[in-house]
């Protein structure tokens, strides 16, 4: 049977450059790959096709004396060939797979700050924390300073942080030569797996640190001083850099982020900048009209004057005297409602008062009067369905 074009076999034009003709075998490995159609017999056969034309053409040589001659330029020993398929020996064949392997896995296995790629992650980050903090309305109105205690990890003092006795350097793993990462040939196939002698750090402690037992940071206490801005809120995030836990054997420290969540406050409710506060008046004051003191978030007292007539829920406006904006910007207001009190206790005079009040105020109701009407409406409606 002909054995294919290795251009048509990889999807590409002749004159293709070596980026395109990489992208092509990248695609067509993935396709093909015999751990994703286990069910089609034919697709190991066509996988090997695919790395024995990209083992050629990948090669400035192979691929000039392919161009000119064929696939006999590697038939008889023509141009160093030989092999079995035209030159594509087993040894070539797992060389090929592992150019598939470091193409398509290359990210996971050691280029995102893995243990890959020569001794990369020799240091290793440490983690970001996160710290939960509680603070009044009144502290979130001023902004304060707080002295917080965290339990972190941080850097030995005894072998600074790099895990060794003494201080001493660590030293190359001498089973990955520093790689992080060991490989093993199974058949075709070439299997890369984490380093068991340094587990893919790339390097190794000779001498542990007794004080850290090699790992370069130990557990301990810190006292923080945070400043907590004017305007913050619950959900309010801040971060504070380099103050989280120590990188492992000298690596870079975490971040710890504070976590802010104001507590509620027993007059005031918030809504943003805004602050809400529901202010009883009395039965008299609401109808005659009067003046009643609120209270402040800053502390102080204001006289709000009380039209007559007025009823539960009636809102009024403070300007600037809610919260301040976390970045500027200035203040919210204060809304003040409402909330007229019904007598409670009376005394026989003020009933009998009362009494005679509401014999002469049966125009002064205009809203019990509506409603009623209204209420008398839905009842003949009723009737005359």
């Amino acid at each position: 049977m002909a054995k294919r074009d290795y251009y048509d076999v990889l999807g590409v034009a002749r004159g293709a450059s070596a980026d395109e003709i990489k992208k092509a075998y990248r695609q067509k490995a993935k396709e093909l790959h015999p751990d994703r159609n286990q069910e089609d017999p034919n697709a190991e056969a066509q996988f090997k096709d695919v790395n024995e034309a990209y083992d050629v053409l990948k090669d400035d040589q192979k691929k000039a004396a392919y161009d000119r001659f064929g696939h006999g330029a590697f038939e008889n020993g023509m141009g160093g060939g030989g092999g079995p398929r035209g030159g594509f020996a087993q040894g070539d064949f797992a060389s090929a797979f592992s150019d598939v392997f470091e193409d398509l896995f290359g990210d996971f296995m050691g280029g995102r700050g893995g243990a890959g790629g020569g001794g990369r992650a020799r240091s290793q980050r440490g983690s970001d924390l996160r710290y939960n903090l509680r603070v009044t309305l009144e502290e979130a109105f001023k902004g304060v300073q707080k002295t917080i205690n965290v339990p972190t990890s941080v850097a030995c003092d005894v072998c600074k942080g790099t895990g060794a006795e003494g201080g001493a350097e660590p030293v190359t793993c001498p089973t990955c030569s520093g790689m992080g990462k060991v490989r093993a040939q199974q058949g075709f196939f070439t299997v890369e797996r984490t380093c068991p002698t340094c587990n893919g750090a790339g390097q190794i402690v000779k001498n542990p640190c007794k004080n850290c037992a090699g790992h370069g940071r130990i557990e301990k206490d810190r006292s923080l001083s945070v400043n907590i801005p004017a305007g913050v809120e619950t959900g309010t995030r801040i971060r504070l850099a380099g103050e989280g836990e120590a990188g492992l054997r000298g690596g870079p420290t975490g971040d710890l982020y504070i976590f802010i969540e104001v507590k509620d406050h027993p007059i005031f409710q918030r809504d943003g900048v805004n602050l809400y506060c529901r202010v009883p008046v009395s039965f008299a004051t609401a109808a005659l009209g009067g003046e009643v003191e609120v209270p402040t978030i800053d502390g102080g007292m204001s006289r709000v004057k009380v039209p007559a007539g007025s009823q539960t829920g009636k809102q009024m406006r403070l300007r600037a005297k809610g919260m301040p904006a976390l970045r500027g910007g200035g203040s919210g207001d204060m809304l003040i409602e409402m909330s007229v009190e019904t007598p409670v206790n009376l005394t026989a005079r003020q009933k009998e008062l009362l009494r005679e009040f509401e014999q002469l105020s049966e125009e002064n109701n205009p809203e019990g009067k509506t409603f009623f009407s209204k209420v008398k409406g839905f009842w003949d409606g009723m009737k005359g369905s």
